[in-house]
């Protein structure tokens, strides 16, 4: 009997130095080898610290740059604004491309300086990378900056690959614009999304959503990218805290290998699949 051909997934940690358990969240599933991605948010100021740690799982994941526009770090530093706000200035053009152009160049900074090579990817915290009035300075930077190397960091593609409204919204916010760019100029990317849920129910509900997710992923020659946000332990900050502990618990189980088995799905690292 043919045996099935295993599709491929990366599985992307987004938020580290977001907070400690955040961050050993992280690298503890890296040590395990349930993630294949984490996303960094570089104006944490825990960041310079977390990136000691995460240098030892280097050789297991890709690390990324978590753009980041919307976070209390982001509003701290005086250019941030919630998400709402975020969206709006891009509908009606709101944002000055300089301005843009030198904040990407800082966080890019940011993450180069303590980590100490450019990142292996750029997605963004809440999908901001592909907005409108960002998405066209971010490229203009990933284009200068690495434009000419052999590798290039990969970009996320938030086209969500649930059907319905909130799918839409993302996917009019600007990642269709975002593919067909890669496309045209030879970049490599990572879509469809799969990973977005409410953030709520029981660790069973989380469960029933990653393999329903695993059942989701195409078979491709490219990889498709999970999300999720584990965590060690919840901070009372933290609107989602409770289901970082879950989505830990989760990852870190024998269920969810059982789970990707059953669904003939390897995670697998987007930077090794495009070199």
């Amino acid at each position: 009997m043919t045996q099935p051909t295993l599709k491929s997934v990366v599985l992307c940690a987004d938020d580290y130095a977001l907070n400690t358990p955040v961050s050993q969240g992280i690298v503890a599933l890296a040590l395990l080898g349930r993630l294949s991605a984490t996303s960094v948010m570089v104006h944490s100021p825990t960041w310079a610290q977390d990136a000691v740690a995460l240098r030892d799982v280097r050789d297991r994941l890709d690390v990324g740059l978590h753009l980041d526009w919307t976070s209390h770090f982001a509003k701290q530093a005086g250019f941030g604004a919630g998400l709402g706000r975020v969206m709006l200035r891009a509908c009606m053009g709101g944002f000055d491309a300089q301005a843009a152009r030198d904040e990407i160049e800082r966080q890019l900074d940011a993450f180069e300086t303590h980590w100490q090579a450019p990142p292996d990817h750029v997605d963004g915290h809440q999908h901001i990378q592909q907005f409108a009035g960002l998405r066209e300075p971010l490229l203009e930077v990933l284009t200068r900056r690495y434009g000419t190397q052999a590798k290039r960091p990969w970009l996320r593609v938030s086209q969500v690959a649930q059907a319905g409204l909130k799918s839409q919204i993302i996917s009019r916010m600007g990642a269709l614009a975002l593919q067909d760019w890669a496309e045209q100029h030879g970049w490599p990317a990572v879509a469809p999304l799969l990973g977005v849920y409410g953030f709520d129910g029981s660790l069973t509900d989380y469960a029933q959503h990653m393999q329903g997710w695993l059942r989701a992923v195409p078979q491709a020659e490219q990889p498709a990218l999970i999300m999720c946000h584990p965590a060690l332990s919840a901070q009372v900050d933290d609107d989602i805290g409770a289901a970082r502990v879950r989505e830990f618990a989760y990852l870190a189980s024998d269920d969810f290998v059982q789970h990707l088995r059953d669904a003939h799905v390897r995670v697998v690292r987007a930077s090794e699949s495009f070199a």
